[in-house]
């Protein structure tokens, strides 16, 4: 009889930290730039839930900011593969890169995105500090840091996914003045993320998959008018 392997407790002991470890939620700091930030989340099952989604987006669409809980060895790859299928212009982010329109930076993996002010622009920033949700890229790293900076110029989308990643970050974006949606349970391969999310009453809207690309574009259409 195969004995059975010894159970792993590494991932059991992992302390769970919240993004308090890698930047504070400062409400009162959030500025309205005049025009949107896109940021999205999403787990399992996110990388064909990106694709459909992003390439459903025109190239006139805002910065967008993506964390897809992935090992470092395939976010570049996957940043290309994207790129190579769409209007929208994608990369795996890099630190200290100016926003710009039309263009989708995918946070690499093992590092957590962040959006910033730096002179005025918005810019991107990596952190390799400490795991949030058990994830290095965090959801709720990235919506923490465009509640703080972007507030209610900020649109934020949650995916498909395992777990309760970016349910907090979520709330805060509610907090400041984003407009928040979930995809709904019959499109998600995994309804945990969106579930959660939604659980805490911060979310505007629940879309198919489907529905969501044409919601953006009319909410950023609104919002630049």
């Amino acid at each position: 009889m195969t004995a059975r392997p010894p159970l792993q407790l590494n991932t059991l002991l992992t302390p769970c930290h919240s993004a308090d470890v890698i930047l504070p939620f400062t409400p009162h700091a959030a500025r309205p730039h005049g025009r949107p930030l896109l940021v999205i989340g999403a787990s399992t099952g996110g990388t064909e839930a990106l694709k459909t989604l992003l390439s459903a987006l025109p190239p006139t669409m805002p910065p967008i900011l993506v964390v897809q809980h992935m090992p470092e060895m395939f976010t570049g790859p996957f940043a290309t593969r994207l790129d190579g299928l769409m209007p929208l212009s994608v990369c795996e982010a890099q630190a200290g890169q100016k926003l710009e329109f039309g263009r989708v930076y995918i946070a690499p993996g093992n590092a957590h995105l962040l959006v910033k002010t730096q002179g005025g622009s918005l810019v991107t920033a990596l952190s390799y500090e400490a795991e949030v949700n058990r994830h290095r890229p965090a959801v709720d790293v990235l919506f923490r840091s465009a509640a703080n900076v972007a507030g209610a110029s900020a649109l934020a989308v949650i995916l498909t996914g395992m777990g309760r990643d970016g349910a907090k970050g979520m709330v805060e974006l509610k907090q400041t003045g984003a407009y928040t949606i979930a995809q709904d349970q019959a499109s998600c391969v995994v309804f945990g993320m969106p579930k959660e999310a939604i659980a805490t009453g911060a979310i505007d809207e629940v879309l198919p998959l489907d529905r969501i690309a044409a919601r953006l574009v009319a909410l950023c259409q609104r919002r630049v008018a």
